[in-house]
C-alpha cells in the first residue's frame, strides 16, 4: 500500500521516479480503507530534503499512509520558500486538536543551545504534553529525540569535544525487539552531531531500553513504552549524499571537518560515498508503523483515551 501525498509536493515526484509507492490524496479518498495518519514535525532547515527523506521510508509498507508536515507556529524558516510552506505546512496550534497514530520530530540544527534556550521550546513541550494524548506512537530523531528524552525523564544532552561524523557500527542489543525484527547482530548508521546522550544516565532511569548502541559514539536507538515513544540519536534517514553535502559545506566555508569515518570508499573524498544503511533504515520504520498498526484503535477518537 502506498503513501498518501498531495500529487504537487515535490517528494511525491521524487519518490514516483523511485519506484516508492505513492498515491495523490484525490485518489486516497476514494478508498475505503482506514490509512495511519503519521505527521511529520519538521525542525530542519531544508524541510523539502527532510520530508522527502522520511515519505521515503514510512512510504515503504505495505500500509496506506496518510502523510502531514508540521511546523512550529512562530517560528520562520530561512531556507525553504515560504509559499512551500503555507502549501504544505501547517503550524502545530491548527492540528493540536487532532489525533494521530504516529508523529515524527525531527532533529534541529540548534544542538549547541540549552535546551530551555531554543525560541520554541516552550511550544514543542506542549507538543510532547500532547502526544500523550492525541498521538499513539511518537518518533524523536537526533536533537528530537535529545529534547524528548530531557524533557520525560531529565536525561541530560554532554557536549562532545569533536564532532561526532561518519558511519558507525551499532550492535544489536535487543535482538527479541519488534522494533529490530530482521535486523542484522550489527548496523552501519550515519551519525553527525555535537553532542551526545550517555548510556548511563539512561540507564539511570527505569523503564527506557537501549536498542542500539555503539562503543564509538554511545547509546542510539532507545524504547520508551510508558510514553509509546522512540528516540533515536542518529539519521537512517539520510540519503547517500547528505554527510558529502555537510562535509563539502564546511570545507568551503573554511572549517575544521574531519573526513567522515568509514563513509568514503578508502576515506577518500574524491570517491562517491556508499550508502551501507538503507535497508536497516527500511526495516526500522517499517517495524515501526506495523507496531501501530497492530495496536492503534481503529476509531481516531478513541487515541490516547486508554493511555490516560
Amino acid at each position: 500500500m502506498p503513501i498518501t501525498l498531495p500529487a504537487d509536493l515535490p517528494a511525491y515526484d521524487v519518490l514516483s521516479r523511485e519506484g516508492v509507492m505513492v498515491m495523490s490524496d484525490t485518489r486516497a479518498a476514494r478508498q475505503d480503507i482506514r490509512p495511519l495518519k503519521i505527521g511529520l514535525l519538521n525542525l530542519m532547515p531544508k524541510k523539502i530534503q527532510t520530508e522527502t527523506q522520511f515519505a521515503r521510508l514510512i512510504g515503504a509498507t505495505p500500509l496506506q499512509i496518510d502523510f502531514h508536515l508540521i511546523r512550529m507556529s512562530e517560528h520562520q524558516t530561512k531556507n525553504t520558500a515560504a509559499e512551500h510552506m503555507e502549501t504544505f505546512y501547517r503550524p502545530f496550534q491548527a492540528v493540536k486538536g487532532e489525533k494521530f497514530d504516529g508523529l515524527i520530530i525531527t532533529g534541529a540544527p540548534i544542538e549547541h543551545l540549552p535546551f530551555d534556550a531554543v525560541t520554541y521550546w516552550e511550544e514543542l513541550r506542549q507538543v510532547f504534553a500532547w502526544t500523550q494524548t492525541h498521538v499513539h506512537a511518537t518518533f524523536g530523531v537526533c536533537w528530537g529525540g535529545m529534547a524528548m528524552i530531557n524533557h520525560f525523564h531529565g536525561v541530560p544532552k554532554h557536549g562532545l569535544t569533536e564532532k561526532a561524523f561518519g558511519c558507525f557500527r551499532h550492535r544489536n542489543l535487543a535482538p527479541a525487539s519488534p522494533y529490530l525484527r530482521g535486523f542484522s547482530d550489527d548496523v552501519l548508521i550515519p551519525v553527525s552531531r555535537w553532542t551526545e546522550m550517555r548510556q548511563s544516565d539512561i540507564d539511570a532511569v527505569p523503564g527506557l531500553v537501549t536498542l542500539l548502541g555503539s562503543e564509538h559514539v554511545g547509546p542510539c536507538l532507545v524504547e520508551d513504552a510508558a510514553h509509546r515513544a522512540l528516540y533515536i540519536f542518529n539519521h537512517f534517514e539520510y540519503d547517500s549524499g547528505t554527510l558529502k553535502e555537510e562535509y563539502d559545506r564546511d570545507v568551503a566555508s573554511g572549517k575544521a571537518i574531519k573526513v567522515p569515518v568509514n563513509y568514503y570508499p578508502d576515506d577518500d573524498p574524491a570517491r562517491a560515498p556508499l550508502n551501507r544503511w538503507r535497508s536497516h533504515a527500511h526495516l526500522l520504520y517499517g517495524n515501526w508503523l506495523n507496531e501501530i498498526y497492530q495496536s492503534t484503535p481503529f476509531q481516531m477518537d478513541e487515541i490516547g483515551e486508554a493511555q490516560r
